[in-house]
């Protein structure tokens, strides 16, 4: 369907009939209209009035519902908005959306559509959407907090910051070109000041870069079980997840590929990796390659449980695990476990979420996707350009790249593709 701006849209935007409620929202030039058409009066902005809706085409009634009525700009979408908060079933949700889609100029929304009129409109910028994807994705608390500071604006705050930061600075540097040889403009100290500024701006834009990614709050700290054949790793994958995820079994050599096991724990996303036992020289091919795909995964490792010699750690963070704790009867280094009784369990929860501290974004951070420290990164090099060149010309087309950098940061910039792959991945009514 071919569709445009000047469309008056509506949709379901509350969770699927049947439902104690059904919020249907309509935005657009003529939402006053298909408010006026149903209710046969608009009620006072921004106030819940009831009303009995009517469909306007044989006045039989469809349902008694709140109202309420947001004229534009000051709404969610930029535009005028209504609201229709209706009981919570089948039909008499198909009856109220029936009856709209029978009026001029409205149809029913596309996916994202909603959000997509506010990112237009200015209400909220690319970052701030990206957060509300976020959000009605999230699944933890960890991925909740994180996805609402920045649906909230947060990180766009910080960016308007830099860009009023970049304006003054490219304003300083363009006077300094232009009238270097009048008397108001103190050439010889504004050079200085401009470093002075690029500097501060360069180490809050490398302070945002350097906090903890936001992949790893989707797809899961990735942890990594590794150690030698029967050192107890997938009996010890099986106590973590919940579950018989991993084949246990004496034959050495029983796990010959690498066995991924998503699971949230105390509000954290987890990855965890059972990996074939690690040994030297096999004759087995399978197993070699197994073995081959373990080193990989250690490589890739955000915390290695090493269930193995604390000789042979792999890295110098990996928590060491003492497994079999309950079969094994000398004492060794490392978290003495059973997975089979639960001994030690608790403890080594505490060091996981210890590791994950580290690894997350904290109470009330954001943290940013590969698309916004992609262009962040490319903002902090036009600045560390700019600071370095011996050219006041040069340092002001860098400021003016980084200027770009920022639109292309907030979407106001060569986005289009991206939004399309973006909007497309919300429900119908957001």
């Amino acid at each position: 369907m071919q569709t445009t701006d000047a469309d008056t849209i509506f949709a379901l935007s509350s969770g699927a009939p049947p439902a104690g409620i059904a919020i249907i929202r309509v935005s657009g030039a003529q939402a006053r209209a298909a408010m006026m058409a149903l209710a046969g009066r608009l009620p006072p902005p921004r106030t819940a009035s009831l009303a009995l809706l009517k469909d306007p085409r044989d006045d039989a009634p469809l349902d008694r519902a709140l109202l309420l009525w947001f004229p534009g700009p000051a709404t969610v979408t930029g535009e005028d908005l209504a609201e229709l908060h209706c009981h919570g079933g089948r039909a008499v949700v198909a009856a109220v959306e029936d009856a709209l889609s029978a009026l001029p100029g409205l149809r029913r929304a596309e996916a994202g559509e909603f959000t997509r009129r506010a990112f237009a409109n200015g209400r909220m910028d690319l970052n701030a959407v990206e957060g509300l994807s976020d959000l009605l994705a999230a699944q933890t608390q960890a991925q909740r907090r994180a996805a609402l500071m920045m649906a909230e604006g947060h990180f766009s705050r910080r960016i308007d910051i830099w860009r009023t930061r970049l304006l003054d600075l490219s304003a300083m540097a363009e006077a300094a070109l232009d009238f270097s040889d009048e008397d108001d403009v103190p050439d010889a100290s504004i050079e200085a000041q401009i470093g002075a500024g690029i500097a501060t701006l360069a180490q809050d834009v490398a302070a945002i870069l350097a906090a903890p990614v936001a992949e790893r709050l989707h797809d899961g700290i990735r942890v990594v079980l590794a150690g030698p054949p029967n050192a107890g790793k997938s009996t010890l994958l099986n106590a973590l997840v919940g579950r018989d995820a991993a084949i246990v079994s004496a034959i050495a050599g029983t796990t010959r590929d690498r066995i991924e096991v998503p699971a949230a724990i105390d509000g954290i996303a987890y990855l965890f990796t059972d990996t074939a036992g690690l040994r030297e020289a096999t004759d087995d091919a399978i197993e070699a390659i197994g073995i081959d795909r373990a080193r990989a995964a250690l490589d890739a490792a955000d915390i290695i449980l090493w269930l193995g010699d604390a000789g042979d750690l792999p890295r110098a963070d990996a928590i060491l695990i003492a497994a079999q704790s309950d079969r094994v009867e000398e004492a060794r280094p490392g978290l003495s476990l059973s997975a089979q009784t639960g001994q030690g369990m608790d403890a080594l929860l505490a060091a996981l979420r210890t590791h994950a501290a580290t690894l997350l974004p904290g109470e009330g951070d954001f943290a940013l996707h590969a698309r916004q420290r992609r262009h962040s990164a490319a903002l902090l090099d036009h600045l560390h350009a700019a600071a370095h060149a011996h050219d006041l010309l040069v340092t002001a087309e860098e400021l003016r790249l980084a200027r770009r950098a920022i639109d292309a940061l907030t979407g106001r910039a060569g986005t289009e593709d991206m939004l399309d792959r973006l909007f497309a991945g919300f429900c119908i009514g957001k």
